[in-house]
């Protein structure tokens, strides 16, 4: 597993490396997208390519993806928002003649005088969405498009050589130390300053985001690029107030999505660009529970339980929801009611038939059964996938279909089980849904009236 996990182990550092970083200025700048668009500007070159002739991996491939990254990269700096303000404007009504009051005007108007300028997230929403049916409309007319537009959006990581590790570490180094070297003028324009030739320093910054997206997705898709340029990002700014430890932070939660997507990809034989943008997904749900979590101890330590009455209107509404679903609508899918059912089996037995529960029994052990032979045959599929073992090509189309013909028997089984749960779920509807509602709202009452009891005792 290690020497064939580590190549791509150390592409995926190297990708945590430079995006991390570029990340911040891309939240500092509100331009949350503007990966997503330079990627999908640059996936639109590469398409082009595809469509003059070109081989996906080929240099002329990557020179047409960088061509239109540029393109993206010079309309982004020359839609940057004027720094006019809003002030700069009123005093532009004023020493005009003939304008009496426009400064009160203005200031009546809420402000809409005072941004004069499409916000640029639009800009880069419309380029976005145009490059994206665009590329959609090429792929139409190159063969196995399908296939491409998979491979453009989760990319294949796991066919990263040394050499693509190589050329990646030397580029990012080099864009690496421009940015270094021009960090003043770069970060205080990601920060809101002023700069002196803004649109010159915000085009460098868009060509060198450019060279670094365009490379990127070659190996690793559209949507773990954006996921290692704001994923460490947002969790740095969470966690930390300034630069460096937000960097430091971003780099420790890149390397640490990678390693885990690529063990989870591994292990349970799961595509490999798909399963590290997972990763980031359950890594940034963990951070904001945990910070959630840290918020209400504290507001708990300064208010008391007070500060529980929020949470409780929460988990009532929930639990009143649930319980109106129920009775309502009985047959749907309740993902609470099988979590408790799988714990406590009595939970849904009690409401079936002596026969029902014979059949149910049955039809569990023949899934039981099915599943054992499933992962037998799917690790055996993982062992040739990943190159642990040989089979001839007909033995390779007997393993697919002895999968297949299995999954369909297990899909039956529990075919016949979802009949049952939906008998059960039919019986359950009043004696479980009305409980649970009332108990909902009782829930949500007494929370509302312990948050408003403060404010009662003043009055």
């Amino acid at each position: 597993m290690s020497e064939l996990l580590l190549v791509p182990f150390l592409a995926c550092l190297v990708l945590a490396g430079i995006h991390a970083y570029l990340g911040l200025h891309v939240l500092a700048r509100g331009v949350i997208f503007v990966d997503l668009a330079l990627a999908q500007v640059a996936a639109l070159g590469m398409t082009a390519a595809l469509l003059a002739g070109h081989a996906p991996e080929s240099d002329a491939a990557y020179a047409w993806a960088l061509a239109f990254t540029m393109a993206g990269a010079l309309i982004f700096a020359l839609t940057r928002p004027s720094p006019l303000s809003s002030n700069d404007l009123e005093g532009q009504f004023e020493e005009r003649p003939g304008f009496p009051g426009a400064r009160r005007a203005l200031g009546g108007l809420g402000g809409h005088f005072g941004a004069p300028h499409v916000n640029q997230e639009a800009i880069i929403g419309i380029v976005y969405a145009v490059a994206a049916a665009l590329t959609v409309l090429v792929l139409d007319r190159v063969a196995q498009g399908g296939e491409q537009i998979k491979q453009l959006l989760v990319g294949s990581i796991l066919a990263a050589t040394r050499e693509d590790v190589g050329r990646l570490a030397a580029l990012y180094a080099l864009i690496g130390a421009i940015h270094w070297l021009c960090r003043r003028p770069l970060l205080a324009l990601s920060l809101g300053g002023d700069v002196r030739g803004a649109r010159a320093w915000d085009f460098l910054f868009y060509l060198t985001f450019g060279l670094v997206v365009t490379s990127s997705v070659r190996i690793a898709g559209v949507l773990l690029v954006f996921s290692y340029l704001i994923v460490p990002a947002v969790i740095g700014a969470w966690l930390a107030p300034s630069i460096g430890w937000r960097l430091a932070i971003g780099w420790i939660v890149g390397s640490v999505a990678s390693a885990a997507g690529l063990a989870a990809s591994y292990g349970w034989d799961l595509p490999t660009g798909a399963t590290v943008v997972a990763a980031f997904g359950a890594l940034l749900a963990l951070v904001a529970l945990a910070r959630g979590l840290v918020t209400l101890a504290t507001r708990t330590r300064r208010e008391g339980r007070r500060a529980l009455a929020g949470l409780g209107i929460g988990v009532g509404l929930v639990v009143a929801l649930a319980g109106i679903a129920l009775a309502a609508f009985p047959r749907a899918d309740h993902l609470w009611l099988d979590a408790l059912e799988r714990a406590v089996p009595a939970l849904q037995t009690t409401f079936l038939t002596a026969g029902e529960r014979g059949v149910a029994a049955d039809a569990r052990e023949s899934i039981a059964r099915g599943a054992r032979e499933l992962a037998r045959l799917r690790a055996l599929a993982a062992d040739v996938q990943w190159g642990r073992r040989e089979l001839p090509p007909e033995q390779r189309e007997r393993l697919r279909q002895f999968l297949a013909g299995r999954g369909e028997i297990v899909a039956g089984d529990r075919l016949v089980l979802k009949t049952l749960t939906g008998r059960a779920r039919e019986r359950q509807r009043f004696v479980l849904g009305l409980p649970l509602t009332a108990l909902g709202i009782i829930l949500t009452v007494i929370s509302l009236r312990r948050r408003r009891a403060p404010l009662l005792s003043i009055l």
